[in-house]
């Protein structure tokens, strides 16, 4: 198959969405496919919104020899009315991949309401959806309706190839000392580090370290913000902001540590949640969006509503006090990622998704 992929700036980008684009792109490229990446330069959202006016970008797409066009959902600002004009004019299909909606992310009801017709319009141009959990699946569909063709295809948590026995889980948790809590990802307010943090001032800060892997330059001022929130709270010896690493300093935050504490807002899936759990690690989960796929709240991790601070600092104690659950958890979600489809898997069941949509 002829493949193009219309993406904001580098394939490379340091985020669950852009992994899972990535992952899909070398897949396919490995089963002979060809694929193109078409890439729009990172802008405002404003600015974006003008590149559906864009005569260059339009012709390119309409010129491109292809057999099936994907695009990822995050690229609706500069789509949603090209799209349209693409229509009788490019023989292929489009197909979306959606990680998660900008409309449920948590701000201001009258930014969601635009962004949601702008997403709404967006979608209705597409032909057939990606979906990388039944809840993305589902918030389209209330959106859209169920009218076009899909498939969900679930992100893998087997990147970092770990390898740990459950002997090696156990004697973690019963470690003494303070709980190793992680949190893994880009520092902007959906992922809600701020409200860990002070969930975390809740309790001794003799029970507890906190470390801190992801892009600080995302945003810079939320990014300053938490810098100022951890020294005004005292935390500067408990909180250890490391930035982005490599996936062998991952690997070996991830094998050091005992929980994976990531409260989003929203997550459509949650692929750092699983990932965690490949090393033995309950998750402390948003129960918004995708996560409650794969965690049974309880039994391999916690879920929580966004901003309750109350219920993190709860589970978090829960953990401090009783490592032999602690043992429990971290077994049982080992055992969770050991039964999830494998990225192979996944990225196996969009390509002969797609297969079916190339006349």
């Amino acid at each position: 198959m002829r493949i193009g992929l219309v993406i904001y700036g580098s394939l490379d980008t340091l985020s669950g969405g852009f992994l899972y684009d990535r992952t899909l792109v070398e897949s396919l490229r490995r089963a002979g496919d060809q694929v193109e990446t078409i890439s729009l330069p990172w802008r405002s959202y404003a600015r974006h919104l003008k590149d559906n006016l864009s005569r260059a970008l339009h012709r390119r797409l309409c010129d491109a020899r292809l057999d099936i066009l994907l695009q990822d959902e995050l690229n609706h600002p500069s789509l949603f009315w090209l799209n349209r004009r693409l229509k009788g004019r490019a023989a292929y299909p489009i197909v979306s991949i959606v990680h998660h909606l900008r409309c449920l992310e948590a701000r201001p009801m009258w930014q969601n309401r635009f962004y949601r017709w702008v997403e709404k319009s967006y979608l209705w141009t597409a032909n057939g959806f990606v979906f990388n959990s039944e809840a993305t699946r589902a918030a389209v569909h209330a959106l859209v309706g169920d009218r076009q063709t899909s498939v969900v295809a679930y992100p893998g948590g087997d990147r970092l190839r770990p390898k740990l026995a459950p002997r090696q889980i156990i004697a973690r948790a019963q470690q003494r000392g303070p709980l190793r809590i992680l949190f893994i990802g880009n520092i902007i307010p959906r992922k809600e580090l701020h409200t860990l943090l002070r969930a975390l001032a809740r309790l001794p800060k003799e029970n507890w370290r906190l470390e801190v892997v992801g892009n600080l330059t995302v945003d810079t001022s939320y990014a300053q913000s938490i810098r100022r929130q951890i020294a005004a709270s005292g935390l500067t010896r408990q909180v250890a902001l490391l930035g982005p690493l490599p996936d062998s300093g991952l690997s070996e935050r991830l094998l050091a540590s005992h929980v994976l504490a990531g409260p989003s807002s929203y997550e459509g899936f949650g692929i750092v949640y699983l990932e965690g759990m490949g090393f033995g690690l309950p998750p402390i989960a948003s129960n918004a969006g995708g996560a409650s796929e794969f965690i049974a709240h309880g039994r391999e991790g916690f879920l929580v509503n966004p901003g309750d601070l109350v219920a993190l600092a709860q589970h978090v104690q829960e953990l401090i006090q009783d490592r032999q659950r602690l043992a429990q958890m971290s077994l049982a979600a080992f055992e969770r990622y050991r039964a999830h489809p494998t990225w192979a898997e996944g990225t196996g069941n969009i390509r002969i998704f797609l297969q079916t949509l190339v006349k």
